[in-house]
């Protein structure tokens, strides 16, 4: 690993990614707090599907803490062709089929990241519960990510659409609220009757091109 070359991409990355350490303290909601959930002081946070600037600047953050997680593992392996993202459904029974799902959708539309559930060790986890800003992702501000999942906004839409939505954050997606249902990142903007589960081509090629060549001295590039 070249640790020159290592730093100069961590400082684009963050730059490319404008954030402060400050704007990072979010926190898992009471209702989905249990044993290892997140514990950040609470601040402003949206729904998933609301759309926001503060949303926007939770999904970056949560995809540099993911980002963070995955360096240290391609430093340990810099062989690995595509980067593995694993991940804890552990907190969010409820949701384990349609998490398996999603990844299984995204796994099947990319090639240069993969996701694979894991009992320790995770990059994210997932979560459950009632909280009226509906479903979203974001970070607890000491580099960890996670996917909160609220139960009536995944009985209002599509819930395997949410998930796989949400975990399009974690691959470094941003929110397109005005897009068309055949766009993933659109939510729920199309309305509940929207069921696509499936990123479209646009959407799977910026995926495979924040992945891309992430060797031990290279890492995603920032959108």
């Amino acid at each position: 690993m070249k640790s020159s070359r290592t730093s100069a991409r961590l400082l684009a990355l963050a730059l490319g990614l404008g954030l402060a350490s400050s704007a990072l303290g979010v926190a898992v909601p009471a209702s989905a707090q249990t044993a290892a959930a997140p514990s950040a002081a609470a601040s402003a946070s949206v729904a998933g599907y609301a759309g926001s600037a503060e949303e926007a600047a939770n999904n970056k953050a949560f995809f540099e803490a993911v980002l963070k997680s995955v360096a240290e593992k391609r430093a340990a392996q810099p062989n690995t062709q595509a980067v593995t993202l694993y991940y804890d459904d552990s907190q969010a029974p409820s949701f384990r089929s349609e998490i398996s799902s999603a990844a299984s959708i995204w796994n099947s539309s990319v090639s240069n990241v993969k996701l694979q559930a894991a009992s320790s060790g995770a990059d994210f986890s997932y979560y459950e519960g009632n909280d009226p800003r509906g479903s979203y992702a974001s970070t607890n501000g000491h580099g960890s990510g996670y996917v909160f999942l609220d139960y009536a906004q995944n009985q209002q839409n599509d819930s395997l659409r949410v998930v796989t939505h949400e975990t399009g954050h974690v691959l470094g997606l941003p929110d397109d609220y005005s897009g068309p249902c055949s766009e993933l990142m659109s939510g729920a903007g199309p309305g509940p009757s929207c069921t696509d589960h499936y990123p479209d081509a646009t959407e799977r090629s910026r995926v495979d091109q924040l992945w891309a060549d992430t060797g031990p001295a290279q890492r995603p590039r920032a959108w």
